[in-house]
């Protein structure tokens, strides 16, 4: 009898008929961020895949859309344009309404001097790019805490970038698929 409650037991776990408190939260949380996230990105996130690859100078931050999509690519490349021009000048109130005051990292880009911090926005065929580059390594790891947690937080319409030793994947021909 103890063997068959156990047996029922794994098999309902292994089916996910019990909810983890941790992915219940995680999702709550991922919910929340995308309803603050429409009043900051003028793009639809369902239609988009945030993508963060880290490298050993800072990092780069892409959007593009998950099919060919014109309109859904010029909202995208109006809005990261406008945002790196903010964050070139210490500005982080976007990240700040979506993701919270506390999000990991964002004190220090905020406090970064001139010059220390380089963002610089470009076009790409199907969305864009922001890329953040420093020599200082406490920028290099706030940037690296804030990709982390913009993962977490866009859940499944965000994925880590992939890229060799830690170098940023060509961004030109990249789809969210890869």
């Amino acid at each position: 009898m103890a063997r068959t409650a156990t047996l029922l037991l794994a098999a309902s776990l292994a089916a996910g008929l019990f909810a983890s408190p941790v992915a219940a939260e995680s999702g709550a949380r991922q919910k929340e961020v995308a309803q603050r996230g429409a009043d900051v990105m003028p793009f639809s996130l369902a239609a988009t895949t945030h993508v963060f690859t880290k490298t050993a100078d800072g990092g780069i931050q892409q959007v593009v859309t998950k099919r060919n999509d014109p309109k859904q690519a010029a909202l995208i490349r109006e809005h990261l344009a406008m945002i790196a021009q903010q964050f070139a000048s210490g500005d982080f109130e976007g990240p700040e309404h979506i993701h919270g005051k506390t999000m990991p990292g964002l004190d220090a880009l905020r406090a970064a001097k001139p010059g220390e911090l380089s963002i610089a926005y470009r076009d790409l065929p199907n969305g864009g790019e922001i890329a953040y580059r420093t020599d200082q390594p406490g920028l290099v790891n706030a940037l690296h805490q804030w990709f982390d947690a913009q993962l977490s937080d866009h859940g499944h319409d965000a994925m880590a970038g992939h890229g060799a030793n830690g170098m940023h994947h060509g961004a030109g021909g990249m789809k969210a698929s890869e």
